[in-house]
């Protein structure tokens, strides 16, 4: 036997998705090279790993044992890892977060200086929709979430980190005159996915004021939704955290509307119950200390006048 860790951690990526894809793309891996490592991790044992029936693979009862066995040795590389920096006196441990998908635009800020200073400590970041965010919080399978809406039925402790407003915006390549739109009953809107926080706030708007939306597009993310807005596909109300040199450049224009902008507030939550890690309580000290410092560095250009 001469497989690599990398074959180790690629199989079992593989036996838990039972995608080359979704493998490709939770490594940062091209499919061939998937594919590759699965292949010359294969060649190893003479009982089949996996089956192929059309384009879905599945993994046979030999494949899940050996899966399991890949993750008791990269668990015991990890635990080597850890206890070779904690022995030179660093700071380890692991540091999972789940957040919104828009936080990506605020999140990063907020780990730089932190990561910086604490090398050892490994950085697991899943970046998904709000219903799932909530869910790897329930599950307790993160350290930390970050959401600008709160759940409803979960005992979290919340830091609050920055504002988060949300605008109605549109691009001149819809035909419309920006300057002179009296009604949105008869815009297209662009929305994003069943789940997102963003979503639920354009649709509880719309509710509210009693606006009728004959024509939608649903798309999964933000940045789909911006560059569908920027082509002129239609409107959307979106975080002005992910538009700020879009609205710079002109590519994107805020639409003046009653009711708008939505602001809510972005928010680190953790459960109530649970015992943090060192690692995880060194951060949360950190950003307790520096959030207003970091909110001054990177995020004072919120206060600007796009119209």
């Amino acid at each position: 036997m001469n497989y690599t860790l990398h074959q180790l951690r690629v199989f079992l990526k593989i036996s838990e998705s039972q995608s080359i894809t979704k493998t490709s793309e939770e490594l940062h891996l091209s499919q061939p090279a998937v594919s590759i490592q699965l292949k010359n991790f294969q060649e190893q044992f003479s009982i089949a790993l996996t089956e192929q029936i059309g384009r879905k693979i599945y993994i046979t009862d030999f494949g899940r044992e050996i899966a399991t066995s890949a993750r008791n040795i990269l668990e015991k590389v990890e635990e080597i890892n850890y206890k070779t920096n904690a022995y030179k006196g660093y700071l380890t441990g692991k540091l999972t977060l789940s957040i919104a998908s828009t936080a990506k635009y605020v999140m990063p800020y907020f780990l730089t200086e932190f990561m910086q200073t604490y090398q050892a400590i490994d950085l697991v970041i899943d970046v998904t929709n709000k219903t799932k965010v909530i869910r790897s919080l329930e599950k307790n399978e993160v350290d930390f979430s970050m959401v600008s809406v709160l759940p409803d039925k979960l005992k979290v402790n919340t830091l609050e980190l920055l504002q988060n407003q949300l605008f109605l915006v549109g691009s001149s390549l819809t035909g419309h005159d920006l300057n002179n739109i009296n009604s949105l009953d008869d815009l297209p809107f662009i929305y994003r996915e069943e789940g997102s926080a963003t979503r639920k706030a354009m649709e509880d708007f719309l509710i509210s004021n009693k606006i009728s939306i004959d024509k939608k597009i649903e798309l999964t993310s933000n940045e789909a939704v911006k560059q569908a807005v920027i082509a002129g596909l239609g409107f959307s109300i979106m975080p002005l955290i992910g538009i700020k040199n879009e609205l710079k450049n002109k590519d994107l224009q805020i639409i003046p509307c009653k009711g708008l902008p939505i602001t809510t507030k972005w928010q680190l939550v953790w459960l109530a119950s649970k015992n943090l890690s060192p690692a995880a309580q060194v951060f949360l000290n950190f950003i307790e200390t520096h959030k207003n410092e970091i909110v001054k560095n990177h995020f004072s250009w919120i206060k600007d006048d796009f119209s």
